[in-house]
């Protein structure tokens, strides 16, 4: 492929660069790089095993269906919770975690809630969930102060010590029995829960989440970030239905092993298709809120949080790869081993961005890819526009020369030469006779339409046989065989195109009548190496033949006055063989040649 020009690849590659800064800044592929780490993270998973340590405790569709013969419909009186903690408390696990909300005392069951309340107070490891409203409420909130040991506090910068939070606490706990913590959920913009909050800021404060509690109440180390991006496992932590527990701890002769939960951390909470707790995540599009929230804890616990590689990565990566893509572009390469070198380094990348997710390890790749294939498609398409163009440029200039056949096996080999090349060529000189004398008789238009219709026929009978028409000079015709095409049998075609120029000029004669009387022409050929190329200027070249060769032909050409109307090289009779008849004119001295040259007249063989 030819090397392209410099200043449109420069812009092109400067528009892509702007689109990539423009892209870093504001995201327009974000939700499709979302998706496609959504992806990778899901398949990564499956081969993830959830903390058999973390265990959930499920108010499942069975639970509600049969706790309603034992404790009526749901929301359950709240002694039951508390009937099932106390039991699970009986097995010594790390820590009971609610996912419930105990926002408002029952006000019809007010012994279920002093119930609830006597049966978790001498429990020390139950933690429960509260949720920050919108801080436009914030006056209306209580004081932070007040929370500090409920809450977990901790000081930020500048902690305002009267600060009011909006928060919806479990009032139907007494106070002492607040051991609390924040699960407002983080949801990205596309609704997809990917990171959990650890503490929330708040007037110079620090609120911890309901994991992030539990985790450094269990000496796991807590990140200082503000939230951590999730590691998911392919299925859900190890459930035990609400129910069964329920009922087991009410039996007298207990059926279930009485040491299940021992050193686990339970998390209660539901699944239930009725109470609404299922949230989008990357592994599902039904992913239990307890679930979400013991992932949390299991990446605190276990330090399998993922990481985000910096956003400027992927912008690094789009800049290097559209590089890379201009300089192969630049220097030439073809479009088609740009093509597989681009696609090469897509799977790379994508393969590079499968593997990091596996290692727990965000790496978006989408964005270099999508920036890579459409500058790739923007040069090749301009690489295409711009060779269409030189071609048509070039046909359009060789047409004026060749015949149409010639320039479309050209353009089947590769397109036109533009070095110089050393050929063999025979050269043919046509010049007309007696055309003084015609352009003082005649007026100048008369001469030129003459002209002109006389070099159509003479032009038409050397494009036919396979000529090059090299140029005009004044009066005279210059062409050649043997180039750009390879003409094993160049100078027969040259000699029969003579000929037939010989028979055209008698039509033509004939055609125009006494005008024409003294019109003759005279007809030199000769064959040898010669150069062959465009040759001139920058602003003027033409494709012509340079040599020694050329020089004779055009010294034969002068030597066929008084002798023959075409005459012919000793050279190129022989390279005719026996495809022609010649009569020997004898020897010549022609200039600049020391030795006389011997020339020939072709003739027709009788057919």
């Amino acid at each position: 492929m030819p090397k392209l020009r410099l200043q449109p690849l420069t812009l092109i590659l400067s528009a892509f660069v702007l689109l990539a800064i423009v892209e870093h800044c504001v995201g327009l592929l974000l939700p499709l790089e979302r998706r496609l780490s959504d992806l990778f993270v899901r398949v990564q998973a499956r081969d993830v095993a959830p903390d058999p340590d973390i265990v959930l405790v499920d108010i499942d569709d069975a639970s509600l269906e049969r706790m309603a013969d034992l404790a009526d419909r749901w929301p359950w009186p709240r002694s039951v919770h508390g009937e099932l903690a106390a039991g699970i408390a009986a097995q010594n696990p790390k820590a009971i975690v609610f996912d419930v909300m105990f926002a408002e005392p029952d006000r019809t069951r007010p012994e279920a809630d002093e119930l609830f309340n006597e049966l978790v107070r001498p429990l020390t490891n139950v933690y429960f969930p509260t949720v920050r409203f919108d801080p436009a409420g914030d006056a209306y909130g209580v004081p932070l102060k007040d929370l500090a040991g409920a809450l977990g506090l901790t000081a930020g910068r500048d902690p305002q010590p009267d600060a009011r939070v909006s928060l919806m606490l479990p009032l139907a706990l007494t106070h002492e029995n607040w051991r609390l913590g924040l699960i407002n959920l983080l949801p990205d913009s596309d609704g997809v829960t990917r990171r959990y909050y650890l503490q929330l800021p708040a007037y110079g404060w620090k609120i911890p989440s309901l994991p992030a509690r539990v985790a450094a109440d269990l000496g796991y180390e807590v990140p200082p970030s503000e939230s951590i991006l999730l590691g998911w496992s392919g299925r859900t932590h190890r459930s035990v239905s609400f129910v069964d527990l329920y009922e087991d701890f009410n039996r007298e002769r207990r059926l279930r092993p009485q040491d299940e939960l021992t050193g686990k951390i339970v998390v209660i909470g539901t699944a239930a298709t009725g109470l609404h707790d299922l949230r989008v995540t990357p592994v599902s599009g039904f992913h239990p809120g307890a679930d979400i929230l013991a992932t949390a804890i299991d990446n605190l616990k276990n330090g399998t949080a993922m990481r985000a590689a910096s956003p400027v990565l992927p912008l690094l990566v789009a800049l290097a790869v559209m590089a890379l893509i201009y300089l192969a572009f630049r220097r030439g390469f073809h479009s088609f081993k740009i093509g597989v070198g681009v696609l090469a380094a897509i799977g790379l990348m994508l393969g590079w961005s499968f593997l990091a997710a596996g290692s727990l390890y965000l790496l978006p790749m989408l964005t270099p890819v999508v920036l890579g294939i459409g500058l790739y498609f923007a040069c090749a398409l301009y690489g295409y526009l711009h060779e269409r163009r030189e071609r048509l440029k070039a046909v359009d200039f060789f047409s004026r020369f060749v015949n149409p056949h010639v320039v479309r096996d050209l353009l089947a080999r590769g397109g036109f030469p533009k070095a110089g090349q050393s050929r063999e060529i025979t050269i043919l000189f046509s010049d007309i006779r007696g055309f003084t004398t015609l352009s003082e008789r005649l007026p100048p238009e008369r001469v030129v339409a003459l002209l002109n219709r006389y070099f159509s026929r003479q032009v038409e009978v050397i494009l036919r046989h396979g000529g090059c028409l090299d140029k005009f000079i004044g009066d005279a015709i210059m062409a050649f065989w043997g180039a750009p095409l390879d003409d094993p049998d160049h100078a027969s075609h040259a000699v029969m195109a003579a000929l037939e120029m010989s028979e055209q000029l008698e039509e033509f004669k004939r055609e125009v009548g006494s005008e024409g009387t003294a019109f003759d022409v005279g007809i030199g050929l000769n064959s040898g190496p010669a150069v062959v190329g465009l040759m001139g200027s920058d602003n003027k070249r033409e494709y012509t033949a340079i040599g020694d060769t050329v020089n004779l032909g055009s010294r034969i050409e002068g030597l066929t006055k008084g002798v023959a109307r075409i005459l012919v090289s000793e050279d190129t009779m022989r390279m005719c063989g026996s495809a022609f008849d010649f009569v020997d004119r004898g020897l010549y001295k022609v200039k600049g040649r020391e030795k006389d040259v011997r020339l020939f007249e072709p003739v027709r063989k009788p057919s």
